[in-house]
């Protein structure tokens, strides 16, 4: 079947657009009896193995962009594209991405040059940052700007770049170095503005760490003053004589008595007590002489990208969180409206469409705002309120479809410049990297997928008239799915009996209880490549049966998802889509630089949306919540090795130990029994045990106490290599998969489990390779309901599972991407089994230890010295690429490496 899909997945995809027009919900007319049907689109019957556009993203989204795409990048890297600027009297556009700088000819539509961090020794390692890209054209010369930052504390480094395009290459001519300050490790320079005062050009460099604004003189390349801004500040223009600055995290927060604040990795933030997210943004307006703050105008949530109008009276900020555009008269300095840019508006609208970078038309009547999560540009005609040649109000009068997540803009008089920020997604396999396979010993080698291999794409889009603007818009409605938006809103059915996913939310459920287990960065290939029910390859399994009994044993005893993605490429992205069903701009801005924090244990508030995680959603609605090493750091006896935890542990003696979270909602609701998941010396084998002494616990209780929404981490199986003192990969991954089976069998034959139901997933699946996708990963539903003994290939996802939770509590989905993700009603049957679960004991020692560096020599000691580096100490720190093949030594030994598949090692 799986074949199948492959071969007809393009058909599917390019059908979807009108099987989606079909199911606009009209409320004057009933819909079908199966509402299954209703919900269906040709998205769930395909995979996402294609790499011609139209593309499917792993978050319900399919992509379809106006215009021309041009992509560029080293296969072997993660790329993305940043920022656009247009150099002046030509038709080339200036592109920063990740690695350095891109100049694309438009008319040609193809690369001319391009300059990378890896061209100069001294450079290598940086990334740029989020935003800021300037070009200046001063005697003659084409002058190009824009920041980039690497490492911490002392070894941090910060840089604006001040390079010369001559018409043929990108050299640099000059840098200026920012040290970090304060509480920041890193001076971490975004944004830039340039501005002629009485014949001398001045820089203004905002720098996002030190939460600081640089005013530096061009002529002689000195500092004229630096001053304070705001928390995290973003963005920057220059409005009548008034310098304007966006700060993505608010005020500074003073008052830390009566308001609760919590760390934006460096400093606090003011935040809301209930989702840990930041509660306010701000714009500072400071004097062009001396920095002095003239005032701090409040805005929406996350303001990041900032402009002017063409006569500079109004002041355009982007708020990320809030998903519409603040207008201030720069002469007043007041907000003067707020355009709301959502795809689909109304009072019972979602958030999540998240706009984060703009453009003007040269008359100035015309405003572009890129909708990151919409894959879409809002085309908005500025009224009287904000353009001084408008008339009326600011109407958005339409969106044009665009790659994954736009997040950069410019515009000339004819066209518009869009930098995709995700593209097309991972989709470049090996035999684009290579012209080697995986494996010479396979036929033909094998087209394998990994997370960080992706190109960076450039959109060039000829501006559409109205009509044309119509189509596009409802293309873009048809590529989001938002026909789902409407079902998830209709009302509950009375009298409609009891099912495991109920059609309609506020129906009925069988179940009370939902246990969601995330664990950590395995792909499907790796763990079940090997079982031949499903659309494995087994060449790419390294942690099969022999490793992995239980989840072998679950797949075939309940059901088999071989067509199951992760959402995001690493678990900074994963943990927030496993939670929260969604990114914000702040992760997606950082993505594979994470320079202010790589937040996977959710303790950065600049992560977190409006609406919180799925937890918030439950308590709100009234559900009991206990998480389980979720979102929560651990703190016990670091002397303790891993041995001695796990040899205590064996023999009775209690772990002392204490869990802590920045999000003051969370800690009423974790489990101080169970410990946190981001420390590799802490074995499964306690954490299961934790579990099940709870649910004993809750056996003896009156009435059913048991939380209906529980959320566990369980992260062993993303292994710490081969480093001495610690399992080995398979017996850490062994470890994992017992406590798993275990926790399983116990609620299995408990008084609970008639009506609970428990869903697995990985994080991500970054730490490997996959046949189909590189977003493919390991996934299961377990319940009395869901004894299927067989394979389920619809195409699901994470976002899946949070809406399927949400649909068994009666909980209303939290945003734009679970409101259209489908529930995974294929996962059940209408009637119950009596089965219960038996663990399968693990074939591997849980306490095969790897040897002492003394012991080794060779590979061996090259790869356990690497295993040993502080930057692999937690849970996902490190070189993902690194991992990967200390992984491969561990489980193949001197079978090479395919070293052509992975790419270059060296993205850090």
């Amino acid at each position: 079947m799986r074949k199948q899909y492959l071969i007809i997945g393009g058909f599917i995809v390019m059908m979807l657009f009108s099987l989606t027009a079909c199911h606009t919900v009209n409320s004057k007319k009933q819909l079908t009896a199966n509402e299954q049907v209703n919900m269906h689109s040709a998205y769930d019957d395909s995979t996402l193995n294609r790499n011609i556009l139209p593309v499917l993203m792993p978050y319900n989204r399919v992509i379809d962009p106006a215009g021309k795409v041009i992509s560029f990048g080293d296969p072997g890297d993660e790329n993305h594209s940043m920022d656009v600027r247009l150099i002046p009297g030509s038709k080339i556009i200036a592109v920063e991405d990740r690695f350095g700088i891109t100049l694309i000819d438009t008319t040609q539509s193809k690369v001319i040059s391009r300059w990378t961090y890896k061209q100069d020794a001294r450079y290598r390692g940086l990334t740029s940052t989020y935003s800021g890209l300037k070009v200046l054209k001063t005697n003659a010369q084409t002058q190009i700007f824009w920041s980039a930052a690497a490492g911490k504390g002392k070894d941090s480094k910060s840089y604006v770049f001040q390079a010369i395009w001559d018409g043929e290459k990108i050299s640099i001519q000059n840098t200026f170095t920012f040290k970090a300050e304060g509480e920041s490790p890193l001076a971490l320079p975004n944004d830039l503005a340039i501005n002629n005062e009485n014949g001398t050009n001045f820089l203004y460099v905002v720098l996002n760490g030190n939460n600081q604004l640089v005013k530096i003189n061009l002529s002689t390349n000195k500092t004229v003053w630096t001053q304070p801004t705001g928390v995290a500040p973003y963005g920057i223009v220059i409005a009548k004589g008034k310098v304007f600055v966006t700060n993505w995290a608010g005020p500074n927060a003073v008052d830390t008595v009566n308001r609760e604040t919590a760390g934006v990795p460096y400093g606090k933030t003011y935040i809301d007590p209930k989702t840990g997210a930041t509660a306010q943004g701000t714009v500072m307006v400071m004097n062009l002489e001396n920095g002095g703050i003239i005032k701090e105008i409040e805005v929406g949530l996350h303001p990041n990208a900032i402009i002017s109008s063409i006569d500079e009276d109004f002041v355009y900020v982007a708020n990320g969180n809030s998903d519409m555009v603040s207008v201030i008269s720069a002469n007043s300095l007041k907000n003067v409206d707020a355009i709301n840019v959502k795809l689909n508006p109304g009072k019972k609208s979602y958030i999540g469409d998240t706009p984060n970078a703009l453009a003007i038309d040269s008359n100035g009547t015309t405003l572009y705002v890129a909708n990151g999560l919409d894959n879409a540009v809002a085309v908005v005609k500025l009224g009287s309120k904000a353009a001084n040649k408008g008339k009326g109000n600011n109407v958005v009068k339409g969106f044009i479809p665009t790659e994954a997540y736009p997040g950069g803009l410019a515009v000339d008089e004819r066209t518009l410049f869009v930098t995709n920020l995700e593209g097309e997604g991972s989709r470049i396999g090996s035999k684009e990297i290579g012209k080697a396979g995986l494996d010479a010993e396979a036929k033909g080698g094998v087209n394998a997928y990994n997370s960080h291999h992706q190109k960076a794409t450039v959109s060039i889009i000829s501006l559409p008239d109205d009509e044309l603007l119509k189509q596009y818009t409802k293309k873009v409605l048809d590529l989001n799915l938002s026909f789902r938006q409407q079902i998830a809103q209709l009302l509950p059915r009375k009298n409609i009996p009891a099912r495991p996913i109920p059609e309609r939310i506020g129906e009925p459920s069988v179940f009370n209880h939902v246990l969601y287990i995330i664990k950590e960065n395995r792909t499907y290939d790796q763990v079940l490549g090997d079982m031949p029910e499903g659309d494995g390859a087994k060449l790419l399994c390294i942690y099969g049966d022999s490793v992995t009994p239980n989840q072998h044993s679950l797949a075939r005893n309940f059901l088999l998802l071989d067509n199951y993605y992760v959402s995001g490429k690493c678990s900074a992205e994963g943990h927030q889509w496993t939670d929260a069903a969604m990114v914000t701009d702040y992760v997606e801005k950082s993505v594979r630089s994470w320079f202010r924090s790589y937040p996977h244990v959710q303790e950065d508030a600049l992560v977190y949306d409006g609406n919180g995680f799925i937890w918030n959603n439950a308590a709100d609605h009234g559900k009991t919540v206990r998480i389980y090493g979720e979102a929560c750091a651990v703190h016990f006896d670091n002397k303790l090795s891993w041995s001695d935890i796990y040899n205590n542990y064996k023999a009775g003696k209690p772990f002392v130990f204490n869990n802590t979270s920045t999000i003051s909602r969370v800690r009423p609701m974790l489990s101080q029994n169970y410990p946190g998941s981001d420390e590799h010396k802490i074995n499964e084998q306690l954490r299961a045990s934790a579990f099940i002494k709870e649910l004993n616990e809750y056996e003896k209780m009156p009435g059913d106490q048991l939380p209906q929404l529980m959320v566990m981490a369980l992260s062993a199986d993303h292994t710490v290599g081969t480093r001495p003192g610690y399992p080995t990969p398979e017996a850490m991954v062994a470890d994992n998969d017992l406590a798993l089976g275990r926790m399983v069998e116990a609620l299995s034959k408990s008084r609970f489990w008639k009506n609970t139901v428990i869903f697995v997933t990985e994080d991500d699946s970054q730490a490997g390779w996959d046949h189909v996708s590189a977003y493919r990963t390991t996934g299961f539903v377990i319940s009395p309901y869901s004894r299927l003994q067989g394979k389920v290939s619809k195409n699901y996802n994470q976002t899946c599972i949070v809406r399927s939770i949400e649909q068994i509590l009666g909980l209303p989905p939290m945003n734009i991407i679970d409101a259209t993700a489908l529930p995974m009603f294929d996962c059940f049957t209408s009637k119950p089994s009596n089965y219960t679960y038996k663990c399968v004991n693990n074939r591997i020692p849980l306490n095969r230890v790897s040897p002492p560096l003394s012991s080794l020599k060779g590979s061996a000691l090259h790869f356990a010295q690497l295993s040993s580096k502080p930057e692999y100490d937690h849970i996902d720190d490190g070189n993902d690429d690194v991992m990967n093949r200390i992984l491969w030594f561990a489980a193949k030994g001197k079978k090479p490496y395919p070293a052509k598949l992975a790419g270059k090692d060296d993205d850090d």
